[in-house]
């Protein structure tokens, strides 16, 4: 898509707090796009360390960059602050430490452009990448099946498919229609959701598209989750507590699904970051919601290695702690990454094939819950277009 002003401009939302070490490269990777006819409002949330110099520096040398500035209200309130000053017909979040790959924008506009006015959202495939920009598991490229198009509201509630903020394109006139960014989260100490309760809101009232290409990269920070789990569990309860109350149409299956998959985030999340009791223990609030897991033999290896690395930890501390810290020890042993980039596979497509789910029994649990999800939302969602207008 060549440079051309008569396209919709594009208002790039970045909120950042102490993202000094990653937004030079978000930074970099936005202002490559190949869709140029952007903005970017960068809303410094009251950082600590030198997020501001780095963005003014990007200010002085393109004029597509601005920066805005205010006391730490968290990411909604920076969000807000930045769609209030912003001019564009579409608006593009993303996070100070994630990265888009060159058409994303481009490709996003062009769906949005090709699509009728009931199409509020677009969005693209993900991919979790480290601190170097390469893909964490190169054997999730192959799991990305689950990208529902159209009247998507039950669907989202069940799981959030989009999974992340720096996913999705929204024409301006949904957040004209919805309001902003939910900031009663932070007041409640529940940050975590915001993303997920504002795509909810939108699927009331808007149709949604899918680029089925990898164009984001979500970055994974090591560290722990601690009191991040604590907020986001909060967050996920308050957002899904509302939805329930506003649509008790939706079957209460649905809400135990999808508090089995939140947890089953929370419980991989909490894994990765070392919180092995967190991860088990959130392992076990989604065989609550649902026992179906126990069909899936995943599910008693990682419960296994979730034992034996709260045991091994636990004697780390007591013998070899003065030596290494947890975090040295796990880098040491760390199997060879994957020298795998975004570049690498951004050409791919995703579909979903029948082939993909019929060989292990919850496989088949999935397929016919994904026919049960289907049957519910054609359902629900009609109804909810019907009240919408």
């Amino acid at each position: 898509m060549s440079t051309n002003e008569n396209l919709p401009l594009v208002s790039v939302i970045i909120p950042a707090y102490n993202a000094a070490a990653f937004i030079n490269r978000t930074l970099d990777f936005v202002l490559t796009q190949t869709y140029t006819n952007i903005e970017v409002l960068v809303v410094d949330d009251g950082s600590q360390d030198c997020t501001v110099d780095i963005a003014q520096s990007y200010v002085q040398k393109d004029q597509r960059v601005i920066l805005l500035q205010q006391a730490n209200q968290g990411v909604a309130a920076a969000r807000n602050l930045a769609i209030q000053k912003s001019r564009g017909e579409y608006i593009a979040p993303l996070d100070a430490d994630d990265i888009w790959y060159p058409q994303k924008l481009e490709k996003q506009v062009q769906c949005l452009l090709n699509a009728p006015s009931s199409v509020g959202l677009v969005y693209a495939v993900s991919m979790e990448i480290d601190e170097e920009d390469l893909i964490i598991d190169k054997n999730s490229i192959y799991n990305r099946n689950y990208q529902p198009e159209g009247n998507v509201y039950t669907n989202l509630v069940c799981i959030n498919f989009i999974g992340n903020a720096s996913a999705p394109l929204i024409r301006r006139s949904c957040f004209e229609h919805i309001g902003g960014y939910n900031c009663q989260l932070k007041e409640q100490d529940a940050q975590g959701c915001e993303d997920w309760d504002i795509y909810l809101r939108i699927a009331e009232f808007y149709q949604f598209r899918v680029v089925p290409e990898v164009l984001i990269g979500y970055r994974q920070v090591s560290g722990s989750m601690g009191s991040k789990c604590k907020t986001m569990i909060k967050s996920y309860n308050l957002v899904l507590q509302d939805v329930q109350q506003r649509h008790p149409e939706i079957p209460a299956t649905i809400y135990r699904w999808s508090r089995s998959f939140f947890y089953n985030y929370l419980s991989v999340k909490s894994s990765a970051s070392g919180d092995y009791c967190n991860a088990l223990l959130c392992l076990y609030k989604a065989l609550e919601s649902d026992l179906f897991l126990l069909l899936r033999p995943a599910t008693y290896r990682i419960t296994l290695m979730l034992i034996l690395k709260i045991v091994i930890k636990s004697i780390f501390y007591l013998i070899l702690q003065e030596k290494y810290t947890w975090q040295q020890l796990k880098e040491k042993i760390k199997r060879k990454r994957s020298s795998i980039t975004i570049y690498d596979i951004k050409s791919r497509k995703f579909n979903l094939k029948y082939k993909d789910f019929v060989w292990k029994p919850y496989d088949v649990v999935l397929l016919h819950r994904g026919l049960k999800i289907l049957k519910i939302s054609q359902e629900v969602d009609f109804k909810l277009k019907a009240k919408a207008y």
